[in-house]
């Protein structure tokens, strides 16, 4: 495939290299064995028992993917190679032949965010000014990933210091692309995760979301993506943009993915005091609550109040087909749910946290990070031009309590916990047990028109409620992905995973992008 003019131009040494290593890797033999085309954690666990392939053969495989399709098509999607990824898979291979067991994750070959503290990897949460932050590390969460047998396969770009929801800007690595369409945009800011899982550059992803950047790249790429409840998971070790609203959780192809990473990853950790509020809030087992019949018997409030703000019409004939979809499926709707005062609540819940945030993180690394506070990030001046007024801005506030702002977390915040109950009293009220809408009102836009970036629900409700916010592919519409999300009570999890399941199973939505 010859490499088109808007390529991106950000391939580094490291990078470069390691893909010409690849190249002179032998042809694996996995794949003749099996289709490796949206491969999942449990297909390549029972491959891997079959003895049809091994986790060194679908890790290498990943590798030559990358190879193929990241700079060669300008996706633009992977910054970082773990060298380390085929050794780590000999070894799962060589563990599984001694004793036959699995763990959960065994063989997940995963991309990860480029604001996942990843030791021994770059970790520069988009920014030139991070360049050469190894980290000593892993994230609590990354711990956790490995400790189930998931391999890091790589980083993923992101929009810088996760500013963006609309795009994915990073001044370390360029611009990311929706391979779905390359003239288009892949949501922000865990864009990269999202482009790369979806053209099968990985076989799992994780991300985070501050206020869409989860829900919103998986929607725009095909994807599941999970924003759980805040404070089931850690967010020790990812770069903090709202720390009070930031939750770092699965993208992938399949709802059972998702929950499997999830199971691996929630729990209580003391270097995040707010997950003591999740802990054994769940069942223990939630691989147990994947059921074809997850909707059955479900009350799900439509959620009209975001569904009628403007959209494409495309957009609302998906959604209404996805409302058929979820009856079909034993589901009852109930179409005339409203949240009193909706629109009043949900204005001014932002707090503008990052200054101080930010420092923090920084300072807990000492002389390990480039730079030591935000004031030294924006001097140095490099930095992409279209987060330059937020750095400035951010820059002004050190400490927005003083300025009369609360900027509390959920379970504290008195505006947070009215809006929050505001939303359960109605769905108390209507005797619903989930509420629907689209993830966006409109299709990605196309790359360098901001003016089409727009129709954002999943800034709306979760963030600043704390309320589990699932995303699902519902279609597609003028050719691109759409998604559907499903928002639950605090810690319905238990509810919100066998209803997505349901509907994943009912319509088989997610389909690859043609060009990968």
């Amino acid at each position: 495939m010859n490499k088109p003019a808007y390529a991106c131009k950000t391939e580094h040494w490291f990078l470069r290299t390691l893909l010409v290593m690849l190249l002179l890797l032998p042809v694996p033999r996995v794949m003749a064995a099996i289709d490796m085309k949206e491969l999942s954690i449990g297909k390549a666990q029972a491959a891997i028992r079959a003895g049809d392939t091994s986790c060194a053969d679908i890790t290498r495989y990943y590798l030559k993917r990358i190879a193929e399709f990241d700079q060669a098509t300008g996706l633009n999607a992977i910054v970082a190679l773990n060298p380390n990824a085929v050794a780590e898979a000999k070894a799962l291979d060589k563990a599984f032949i001694a004793n036959g067991q699995m763990d959960l994750l065994h063989c997940a070959v995963m991309i990860i965010k480029d604001n996942f503290n990843t030791a021994g990897l770059p970790s520069t949460a988009g920014s030139a000014a991070m360049k050469g932050f190894i980290p000593t590390e892993d994230a609590t969460q990354i711990q956790r990933l490995k400790a189930r047998g998931a391999i890091i396969l790589a980083k993923s770009n992101m929009a810088e210091w996760a500013f963006s929801p609309r795009m994915t800007i990073s001044s370390s690595f360029g611009e990311t692309r929706n391979p779905y369409d390359l003239e288009h945009v892949p949501a922000g800011s865990s864009g990269g995760t999202a482009a790369a899982v979806a053209a099968n550059l990985g076989m799992a992803g994780m991300g985070t979301d501050t206020g869409n950047s989860i829900r919103g790249p998986s929607s725009h790429n095909a994807l599941v993506g999970f924003r759980t409840t805040l404070g089931l998971t850690s967010r020790a070790g990812i770069v903090p943009l709202y720390l009070r609203n930031d939750v770092g959780g699965p993208m992938t192809r399949t709802v059972e993915d998702a929950v499997r990473i999830l199971q691996a990853t929630l729990g209580a950790d003391p270097l995040d005091p707010i997950t003591l509020h999740g802990a054994m809030k769940l069942p223990a087992d939630l691989m147990a609550l994947l059921s074809s019949n997850g909707l059955r018997g479900k009350r799900i409030g439509v959620m009209q109040q975001l569904s009628n703000r403007p959209h494409d019409p495309a957009i609302g004939a998906l959604f209404e087909a996805a409302l058929r979809d979820l009856e079909r499926l034993g589901a009852v709707l109930v179409r005339d749910f409203t949240v009193t005062d909706f629109d009043e609540l949900s204005q001014n819940q932002w707090c503008p946290m990052f200054h101080q945030d930010i420092n923090q993180f920084l300072a807990s690394w000492q002389d390990l990070a480039p730079v030591r506070n935000l004031e030294e990030i924006v001097s140095a001046g490099n930095y992409s031009a279209y987060i330059e007024e937020d750095l400035r801005n951010f820059l002004s506030v050190v400490d927005p309590t003083k300025e009369g702002r609360p900027c509390l977390d959920h379970y504290q915040d008195p505006r947070r916990i009215a809006y929050r109950q505001a939303i359960t009293t109605a769905m108390d009220q209507y005797k619903v047990d989930l509420l629907v809408y689209p993830s966006w009102n409109f299709s990605p836009g196309r790359i360098g028109h901001p003016e089409e970036y727009q129709g954002d629900n999943s800034q709306v409700i979760a963030p600043h409620t704390g309320l589990p916010a699932f995303t699902i592919p519902m279609g597609y519409a003028n050719g691109l992905p759409a998604g559907l999300q499903f928002t639950g009570r605090l810690f319905s999890e238990a509810t919100l995973i066998p209803a997505v399941y349901a509907y994943e199973q009912g319509t088989l939505h997610r389909r690859p992008p043609e060009n990968f």
